[in-house]
């Protein structure tokens, strides 16, 4: 029997036009919508579609930590967790977490991961405390955290290379990582109960000291934002005129215009709530943590390698897929060990910035590498880098770090005793095996990972 040139055979109709339908809305939903959109409205659209197809972005956090302020505001004594005071105080606590978390961005985009970034991060702080000591090294502080920095670059090429090379898995060689150098942190300070510590009143110590403790005054606070808006507006704006001229696809003008207003606005908000008086009647204290400028350039620079760099595609590439970054000519050891020296370079800084935060003093007993890298992994996660590799930027991490911060302060602010310390792990695991589950189930919705 022939069928009608006309028809369609039974049972292939429905199904081929499903998968054609299909095929096609992911297809356009796994394009960004800045190279598709013509307006402002068609960006929004474009956006919905991808959050519908399962590429949510920042969304989920930015909700989490809405919540999170709401839920802890109004359940902490005298409704206290959005005072300025302790939103200070969270912004500290939290930088450590967003620049570590940044940190273990990089090495997730390969799909791969690093449970040394604690411990790496610890010895890369208590070794510029060590070389600032006077007496002792007395070396230049900025000679100091670039020793640390460069050391710990180094150890974490050394974990790269054993997983690029000799194919060890990165889990096992950052387990060990992580328990050989917690060791030799407790060498590095002395003992299990010694300490190291910055004086305040040597110059030179107290720079670094000031990285978290130190405060910028608002007058320069809102200059300071001034000029940031009016650099970051005219160089997207520029950018984006630029690429019209030479016929490129380039974002609309009303996105541009929304980012740099949103910018703006937050700008003005954290200024706003640095400038209020946190101290006593005795005593005036207002002003910016410098932690905040340095968080910022540690993004931005991040931001420029993944988004702005051919290097930062190739990470994108490799963790979409690596086998076809390798038949495109990428060389994948290359790629990896620079990643995981990178990683362990940035959170030397992250180190360094806990020592600050802990006014100046480094502690077997308040240094714990095994929580770091937990809520390091879980900052991450949490702020929408996907563990499959391939999906997720240096804002994720700040997001992250950020709610970390948020939750483990509101906990204690609880005063609930022996059940803040588990409640500070409950949470956390809560909101990390939410995100999990939002990532998988987005991948089988979706698109594969990679850009």
């Amino acid at each position: 029997m022939t069928a009608d040139p006309g028809e369609t055979p039974a049972g292939t109709a429905g199904a081929g036009t499903a998968d054609l339908t299909l095929d096609a809305t992911v297809a356009a939903a796994d394009v960004p919508p800045e190279l598709t959109a013509q307006s402002l409205r068609q960006y929004l659209g474009a956006s919905w579609l991808r959050i519908r197809s399962g590429n949510s972005g920042v969304l989920p956090v930015v909700l989490a930590i809405v919540i999170v302020a709401v839920v802890f505001e109004i359940i902490t004594p005298e409704h206290a967790f959005l005072r300025p005071s302790n939103l200070v105080y969270i912004f500290g606590l939290s930088t450590v977490y967003m620049v570590l978390a940044i940190a273990e961005t990089v090495v997730l985009l390969l799909a791969e991961v690093d449970l040394s970034v604690g411990a790496v991060a610890l010895i890369g702080g208590v070794i510029a405390f060590k070389l600032v000591q006077q007496p002792g090294p007395n070396w230049p502080w900025w000679a100091a955290m670039l020793a640390a920095l460069a050391i710990c670059g180094a150890i974490g090429a050394f974990q790269g290379a054993l997983t690029s090379l000799l194919r060890i898995p990165s889990f096992v060689v950052t387990l060990a990582g992580f328990l050989l150098f917690s060791g030799i942190l407790v060498v590095i300070l002395g003992g299990a109960d010694s300490t190291v510590s910055l004086n305040t009143s040597d110059p030179n110590q107290n720079t670094i000291y000031d990285m978290v403790q130190g405060l910028i005054s608002p007058v320069i606070g809102w200059i300071v934002l001034a000029v940031v808006v009016v650099a970051v507006g005219a160089s997207q704006w520029l950018r984006v005129a630029s690429r019209r001229r030479r016929g490129l696809v380039a974002p609309p003008l009303g996105l541009i215009a929304t980012r740099i207003v949103i910018l703006a606005i937050v700008g003005a908000a954290v200024v706003i709530v640095c400038s209020v008086n946190r101290g006593s009647s005795l005593k005036s204290v207002t002003g910016i943590p410098w932690v905040i400028p340095i968080v910022l350039v540690v993004l931005g620079a991040w931001t420029l390698v993944l988004q702005r760099t051919r290097y930062g595609r190739y990470i994108y590439a490799i963790g979409g897929n690596p086998e076809a970054a390798r038949r495109a000519g990428v060389s994948l050891p290359r790629i990896r060990i620079v990643a995981f020296a990178l990683c362990s370079a940035t959170a030397a800084l992250g180190g360094i910035l806990l020592g600050s935060f802990f006014y100046g003093q480094y502690s077997t007993n308040t240094a714990d590498p095994g929580q770091l890298v937990l809520y390091t992994v879980a900052a991450a996660v949490i702020g929408g880098v996907s563990l499959f590799g391939g999906r997720g930027k240096a804002i994720h991490g700040v997001l992250g770090g950020l709610l970390i911060g948020g939750i483990a302060y509101g906990v204690s602010l609880l005063s609930l005793g022996s059940l803040s310390t588990p409640l500070q792990y409950i949470l956390p695991g809560g909101v990390l095996l939410a995100a999990v589950l939002i990532d998988v189930l987005s991948r089988r919705g979706g698109s594969p990972a990679g850009v």
